[in-house]
């Protein structure tokens, strides 16, 4: 099952990113991955940020890794490709290696087997650099195995560079994220993953099934498949904070404590974007770290932050996570 007390997720990679490379992340068709063959010293130096602030995971620099991109737009070919997937990975480790140094120094305690470093498990939709993993429109005309094989090969390529979970995130509709269950109880029946929806609103996945409707049929399918130990939580990211709460009411708002289906929660900042303006509104954003207690409440067990989140807003959401920790443990 999910783990005893709250953990800390990193926040928006491609936005701390921004910190060490400038603007040069947003509109590229591979987003930050395209740093990972150009500046790998700037995706190291991004998860130690977050590791320096206080999160417990860090998610590899890989939703946007494809063999596809890679071959269309770093001119690699399937080998390198996969090959770049995998050093990604190495990066999170060393940056990993580094902090943990850091921390011996310090003679700062680090709980054994921290921090996780999990797999990034972008959707399909991601590497089509249309959007359309904010529709999950392509599930009504890509087949399914399709879709799995194509999940298949990232997937395969961290697991061989070596991480703690899947992080499968942002997935918008039902079917995709049933498949990838299916495929993982099928062909990957020890490895541990969470999956994180996209909502479009408070009710709704991207695609337009029901949230809650959606989180118990994948819960029962584990539930049938005999493997809710390896699904460390279910829960959406990429959303906008204010539509999370009734989401996990929706699904956890009536349930026992003991009978709570774990929830993992990384919304955006708040901030809503503009295609001609860019990002807007930061200003009537409300910290995430103050949504905390009441997503606590609710089931949550992994907290973090997605777009436009720094590794600052990191710090203040690990802060209230260990706040929560301290009193559940008086409880």
């Amino acid at each position: 099952m999910g783990p005893t007390r709250i953990l800390t997720k990193d926040g928006g990679f491609g936005t701390q990113m921004t910190v060490h490379v400038g603007n040069a992340v947003d509109g590229d068709p591979l987003w930050s991955a395209r740093f990972n063959a150009t500046n790998p010293a700037a995706v190291i130096n991004t998860h130690l940020d977050f590791l320096q602030n206080g999160a417990d995971i860090i998610l590899t620099n890989t939703y946007q890794c494809s063999v596809e991109g890679y071959v269309d737009y770093l001119d690699l070919d399937v080998e390198q490709s996969i090959e770049l997937m995998k050093k990604t990975v190495r990066l999170a480790h060393i940056a990993k290696d580094k902090y943990l140094a850091e921390c011996c120094e310090a003679k700062v305690h680090v709980p054994d087997g921290f921090p996780l470093i999990l797999a990034s498990i972008g959707p399909y939709g991601a590497h089509l650099h249309d959007g359309s993993e904010y529709t999950g429109d392509y599930v009504d005309h890509v087949t399914l195995k399709e879709i799995t094989d194509w999940h298949r090969t990232r997937i395969d390529a961290c697991l061989a560079a070596g991480v703690d979970a899947l992080a499968i995130e942002t997935i918008p509709c039902q079917a995709e994220a049933e498949a990838l269950v299916e495929m993982l109880c099928d062909d990957y029946p020890d490895v541990k993953y969470w999956i994180a929806y996209q909502c479009k609103d408070e009710n709704t996945l991207a695609h337009g099934e029901n949230f809650a409707d959606a989180a118990r049929s994948l819960w029962e399918l584990l539930g049938e498949r005999n493997a809710r130990s390896k699904c460390l939580a279910i829960g959406v990211n990429c959303v906008h904070p204010g539509f999370v709460t009734p989401l996990f009411k929706s699904l956890n708002g009536n349930t026992p404590d003991a009978e709570k289906i774990p929830l993992v929660v990384y919304p955006n900042s708040g901030e809503v974007y503009d295609v001609s303006k860019g990002w807007q509104g930061r200003e009537h954003c409300v910290p995430l770290a103050s949504y905390v207690p009441e997503w606590s409440k609710l089931g949550a067990k992994i907290i973090g932050g997605c777009c436009r989140t720094y590794a600052r807003d990191v710090r203040l959401i690990s802060e209230s996570v260990e706040a929560q920790n301290k009193l559940s443990r008086l409880i």
